[in-house]
């Protein structure tokens, strides 16, 4: 299956009487062709440098099944995106949206909030333009949407996310179809749609919906004389149907592509040759492996986000182990200063008290002397007295202060003795927050991998690993459990777009609906009907070789 690849070439002296030729070589999943083309017998532009684009000349019924390598299906994706961005393939609105989120998740690979910030997805052209013109959104509030879809494709590989984008292209009306214009006998002018499963007439109002379909295993013989067309069924009851063409070239191009879709639609349904199964065979055990190598991938991202997370807490104790020491070293300090200042004040206590009682003891002594002093007069022995009761007074006051100040000291004392323990207390408490591990030891036991994963043998830089036939029905048991959940998936999927639709439907300016748009709604509430149920009616159980 040739991709979606474009290629330059420059003709400096492109001349008539001198043709250039190129070779083409084509690899496909069950034969290799190689052929010589003239330049001048198509339409080349004299434009200068010239493009060519490579692309895929038949679609395959079930991308997951048939697109084997991966290069091939990346470059299919390429092309089925941009033919769904140029609208050569018709898309509804939310599932336009959903293709969208898919195909940011292949190119930006894993949602991450600090990295893709609002309007990342500003210079992506990522939806049809008539989808755009057809609601009254802003860049801002599609990106919102695709972006709310694009987070819940988290952990999708970029094969996986195209993978799935194409399964969804796939179911498209138009996906794979190529169109003609034709007339029938009539003069009536009509559409023949060419796709993987067989030939449809269409409305030319109308591709969306064929107004009749011949499955390729309905159809006996194909043939074309000059401009007229034929299409015998296999059912002889059924009329022969012709049609006319514009140019007899075209018939040929509408030959070769049923007798390549007619070819491919019997292949799909032989079984595959040993080449084909040899190619499936090596493109399981390549998936396989890059799922194993995901895994352990993941399981390293694991292990290192937990070793992070240790690292974070064991910075965060550490911190507040130094904040709490920081304070106790505070707490210290003030008790040393409570401590200092306690003591000098009981030593200026102690000083006032002694100097009380020095005075305290020259009162007495001075009462003493006044009493030994001989009073000769009245007057003096009075006034003697008076001093001397005075002095008592004077005496008596001087003891209480000291004993106040005793008192006082003592008080002072015990405070001081109380501060000193506080600051034993606190010597004590930074010893222990000292003396305490500051983290645990680093070397965490890695957990052991559950007995149904495959072992890997590290050596050095190398990394070697072993498949087993228990591992390869393993995988195929798994692969049967991923279609049965993706059909799970495939339910919720159509929730989901049924609920956008709901959302967006009230900024949707009816005016701008197109032919299309109209007709796909139109579809979708009789119930979807599309080429693919047109296809599936009953069919002749008969097979008979088909003529071409």
């Amino acid at each position: 299956m040739a991709g979606a690849i474009a290629s330059r070439m420059s003709f400096s002296s492109l001349k008539r009487k001198q043709p250039k030729t190129f070779t083409v070589r084509i690899v496909t999943m069950d034969a290799e062709m190689e052929f010589n083309c003239e330049v001048l017998e198509h339409d080349v532009s004299k434009e200068e440098p010239v493009t060519f684009h490579f692309l895929a000349k038949f679609y395959p019924e079930n991308a997951e099944e048939e697109l084997v390598q991966e290069i091939t299906q990346h470059l299919f994706f390429l092309q089925v995106k941009k033919q769904i961005l140029d609208e050569k393939i018709y898309c509804p609105p939310e599932a336009s949206v959903l293709l969208a989120s898919y195909a940011v998740q292949a190119k930006y690979g894993d949602y991450d909030p600090t990295v893709h910030k609002r309007g990342f997805l500003a210079q992506e052209e990522l939806l049809p333009k008539r989808v755009i013109n057809l609601y009254q959104m802003t860049p801002e509030m599609w990106e919102e949407r695709i972006t709310a879809w694009y987070a819940e494709h988290r952990g999708r590989a970029r094969d996986e996310a195209e993978m799935e984008y194409l399964k969804i292209a796939q179911d498209l009306e138009m996906y794979g179809v190529n169109y003609f214009a034709i007339r029938n006998k009539k003069g009536t002018e009509l559409l023949l749609g060419v796709d993987a499963l067989g030939l449809h007439i269409y409305d030319p109002e109308n591709r969306l919906t064929p107004k009749i379909s011949f499955p390729w295993n309905e159809i006996r013989n194909i043939s074309y004389s000059d401009k007229e067309f034929t299409i015998k069924p296999l059912d002889k009851k059924i009329d022969v149907f012709k049609f006319n063409s514009s140019k007899l070239r075209v018939n040929k191009l509408i030959l070769q592509l049923c007798i390549g879709n007619h070819d491919l639609f019997m292949r799909r349904r032989k079984a595959d040759s040993l080449e084909v199964q040899q190619m499936k065979a090596q493109a399981r055990e390549e998936k396989a492996r890059k799922q194993m190598e995901r895994q352990r991938l993941a399981r390293e991202k694991q292990m290192r986000e937990e070793a992070e997370r240790t690292r974070d807490e064991l910075e965060r104790r550490l911190l507040q182990l130094k904040e709490e020491a920081t304070m106790a070293n505070e707490a210290l300090m003030r008790s040393e200063e409570t401590a200092d200042l306690l003591a000098e004040k009981a030593q200026i206590t102690e000083e006032e008290a002694k100097l009380l009682a020095q005075k305290a003891a020259e009162a007495e002594q001075e009462m003493q002397r006044i009493k030994a002093t001989a009073i000769r007069t009245e007057e003096e022995k009075r006034l003697m007295e008076q001093k001397v009761l005075e002095a008592e007074v004077l005496a008596l006051k001087m003891a209480e202060e000291s004993e106040r100040r005793a008192k006082e000291a003592d008080q002072l004392k015990q405070d001081l003795q109380e501060a000193r323990e506080a600051e034993r207390r606190a010597k004590q408490k930074l010893l222990e927050i000292a003396t305490k591990p500051t983290y645990p030891p680093m070397n965490p036991i890695p957990a052991p991998l559950p007995p149904d994963i495959p072992s890997f043998n590290l050596i050095a830089d190398s990394l070697s690993f072993d498949f087993k036939d228990t591992d390869m029905k393993r995988l195929s048991m798994e692969i049967e459990k991923e279609k049965v959940e993706y059909m799970e998936k495939s339910k919720h999927l159509q929730e989901q777009l049924n609920e956008l639709k709901t959302e967006i439907e009230a900024l949707k300016l009816k005016e701008r609906e197109t032919a299309l748009d109209i007709l796909h709604n139109e579809n979708s509430d009789r119930g979807g009907s599309s080429k693919h149920n047109t296809i599936k009616k009953p069919q002749a159980q008969g097979r008979r070789p088909i003529c071409i």
